[in-house]
């Protein structure tokens, strides 16, 4: 009997290897290799593979498009605002996040929504028991919603039954926990979750269902499994949050149905997940008295606007090495903006450990925080703190110049609501919205006007 032919795939990336290896040479991922059954190459001996059959394709024109059918609005505001006004039929969406982040919470809460608004929603759980299910539905208050539930990995009953029940919203929880006996892989393995992915995704688009899959997350916190899951699906979506922190953000980075980079804010507590529709607010709720080492930073999420506060500590270096410690921010910025306001503007920061936080748990990513985060560390150094009622944004050079960045109007406005009254900014911002925005033109003038602060104090 001839032996049957195997190969070892990478389970971070995908990739194919003859024989074992502890490391995998695509992706330089340890112990990561699985043994998995490959297709037998066609020989003389071989059984010649099926042809099929030959046929033309159905060609439209681009001009003859349909109407865009309706989205499905969830009643969660902040859900539908990150899938771009609502769940697009026939769509396939990846909502991935940390175990325990509140991923299954989310979306029980979505489908017991659609279902009270008469849409036909499946539940399918590979992870918990049908129960199991209704007892976190309890906690949440959700008894009563008319969500059907399952408890099935097996992919071939899970599409027979979705094809019979013609459902609305399917979602998967999760996609890793899901097999099909077409493949001799174990659960959870690349080939696994690409094929069990890829018929999902096939059967989304051609019955009209909305399927949301949920996704593992690796260490690194990216979606476990083949990259080619996250673009076989029409959006992809992280739920993210800090453990000590009971704020959660949902963010899109893919999203053919709406803008991307847009973000959803919530707050954990003990009946689920609730929406917050200011997340400034909600992030400045706890802003103390003026403080040397603080600002408030004026940043863009998608479409929104949304302010927090910036927190750094200056100190001196206990050890020879001077240490730099950065929460919520690049630490590569970090450091070209220490090296910045060390030659351009004299401030000597090698001696001393420079400690940085952005409070509440968000995550900036935006370079137009550069300025904030330098009036914070101008602050810190200088023992002088900032006004409380002023914000902080711009983007800065290696010259040191300040630059201007986008959105500048939309920043100002959701200041002014908030109750502040300065700005500083670049000096191309245009003043408005009734705050009095001092120009920066270079992080010199920055240093400068904290500088003035002290003296006036």
């Amino acid at each position: 009997m001839a032996r049957a032919e195997t190969a070892f795939v990478c389970q971070s990336c995908g990739a194919v290897h003859l024989k074992w290896s502890g490391r995998c040479g695509d992706c330089g991922a340890w112990n990561t290799l699985v043994e998995e059954a490959a297709a037998p190459p066609l020989g003389a001996n071989a059984a010649p593979r099926r042809k099929t059959r030959a046929g033309r394709m159905a060609l439209s024109e681009l001009s003859d498009g349909t109407p865009e059918p309706p989205r499905r609005v969830s009643g969660l505001a902040e859900f539908d605002r990150v899938c771009g006004g609502g769940l697009a039929p026939a769509s396939a969406v990846l909502v991935g996040g940390d175990p325990g982040i509140g991923k299954s919470t989310l979306l029980l809460q979505a489908a017991a929504k659609l279902a009270a608004d008469g849409a036909k929603t499946i539940y399918v759980s590979g992870e918990e028991s049908a129960d199991q299910v209704r007892r976190r539905a309890r906690r949440l208050g959700l008894a009563e919603a008319p969500v059907m539930l399952a408890a099935e990995t097996a992919l071939e009953p899970i599409l027979d039954t979705l094809k019979a029940e013609k459902p609305d919203l399917v979602i998967i929880d999760s996609i890793q926990t899901m097999w099909t006996e077409a493949l001799a892989a174990a659960p959870g393995t690349v080939a696994q979750v690409r094929a069990c992915a890829q018929d999902l995704v096939r059967f989304a688009k051609k019955s009209g269902t909305v399927v949301i899959l949920v996704g593992h997350v690796t260490k690194d916190g990216q979606i476990a499994g083949p990259r080619v899951v996250e673009h076989m699906v029409d959006a992809v979506l992280y739920f993210e949050g800090e453990r000590g922190h009971q704020f959660r953000i949902l963010r899109a980075v893919k999203n053919r149905f709406g803008p991307t980079d847009e973000i959803g804010v919530f707050e954990m507590g003990d009946s689920g997940l609730a929406e917050v529709s200011n997340p400034s607010a909600l992030f400045l709720d706890s802003r103390g008295a003026d403080a040397p080492g603080t600002a408030v930073f004026a940043g863009m999420e998608g479409t929104r606007p949304v302010l927090c506060e910036v927190q750094a500590l200056v100190a001196p270096a206990a050890f020879g090495t001077p240490r730099r410690a950065v929460v919520g921010w690049d630490s590569g910025r970090l450091a070209m903006v220490l090296a910045v306001l060390e030659a351009r503007c004299g401030l000597g920061f090698g001696g001393r450990d420079v400690y940085l936080n952005v409070a509440g748990g968000l995550k900036i990513a935006e370079p137009a925080a550069d300025v904030a985060m330098a009036a914070a560390l101008i602050s810190a150094a200088l023992d002088a703190p900032l006004p409380a009622d002023a914000v902080a944004f711009g983007e800065i050079s290696l010259s040191g110049d300040v630059r201007p960045v986008g959105r500048s109007e939309a920043r100002l406005k959701e200041a002014a609501k908030l109750g502040f009254k300065q700005a500083l900014a670049p000096a191309a911002a245009a003043a408005g919205a009734g705050l009095a925005v001092t120009g920066l033109g270079s992080a010199l003038d920055l240093v400068r006007h904290v500088e003035s602060l002290a003296g006036q104090a």
